[in-house]
C-alpha cells in the first residue's frame, strides 16, 4: 500500500511539474498569489486570501508593474451584487486610470446604462449577450493583438473591435464598490 501510494504521490507531481513547464513553454506569466508584481493605486483595501486577490472597500486599482501591447490575459473573477469592477488594459497612465485613458473591460452587472455592462469594453464595445456574474466565479479572456480586441466571457466572446487609441501599457484590476476577488490572474504577450 506504501508503494502504491507513493507511486500516486510521485506521477501527481510529475504532472505538476509538467503543466507548469508547459505553461512556462507557452509564455504564461502567473501573476496570482503576491503583490511583487503590482502596484496599489488609491484607497482599496486589496488583500490576499488563501492566493485569491481581495477588496471589499475604497477604490483603487491593481496596476501590473509591467507594461504589455500585444498580450492574453486569462482570470477569474468573482464579485457581490451590484459589484463595479473592471480590467484596464493598455493603461497610459499608471497613476489616474480612467476609460479615457485604457481600455475597460467592464465588471459591472448594475450599470446604470447598461450598454457597456460585464462583458463590454466602455466606450468601444457593447457585449454582444447579457450574462449575468455575481456572486459565481466567471472567467475572462482578453486579447490585444495590435489594433484587434477580443473579450471572451465564461467561454462567450461578448466584445471583439478594433482601435489604435493607446498602443501599451500595464493592466489592472479595480475595486470601486462592493466585494471583489481575482484568482488566476496570468498573462502572455503574443
Amino acid at each position: 500500500m506504501k508503494i502504491l501510494n507513493s507511486a500516486i504521490i510521485t506521477i501527481c507531481l510529475l504532472l505538476l511539474s509538467a503543466c507548469s513547464k508547459s505553461n512556462e513553454s507557452e509564455g504564461w506569466i502567473d501573476l496570482s498569489g503576491s503583490f511583487e508584481a503590482w502596484n496599489k493605486i488609491g484607497d482599496g483595501n486589496w488583500r490576499i486570501e488563501d492566493g485569491i486577490f481581495v477588496a471589499d472597500s475604497g477604490t483603487g486599482q491593481l496596476v501590473t508593474k509591467q507594461s504589455f501591447a500585444n498580450f492574453q490575459i486569462q482570470l477569474e473573477f468573482w464579485t457581490d451584487e451590484g459589484a463595479n469592477s473592471g480590467i484596464f488594459i493598455r493603461a497610459t497612465d499608471s497613476e489616474k486610470i480612467t476609460d479615457t485613458n485604457a481600455y475597460e473591460i467592464n465588471i459591472f452587472d448594475t450599470r446604470p446604462d447598461q450598454t457597456y455592462r460585464t462583458g463590454g469594453v466602455v466606450n468601444h464595445a457593447a457585449p454582444s449577450e447579457i450574462i449575468n456574474t455575481p456572486n459565481q466565479w466567471n472567467t475572462y479572456d482578453i486579447t490585444a493583438e495590435g489594433n484587434k480586441f477580443t473579450v471572451i466571457l465564461n467561454g462567450v466572446t461578448t466584445a471583439e473591435f478594433t482601435d489604435d487609441t493607446h498602443s501599451s501599457g500595464p493592466f489592472t484590476l479595480q475595486c470601486a464598490g462592493g466585494t471583489l476577488k481575482f484568482r488566476n490572474v496570468r498573462v502572455r504577450q503574443i
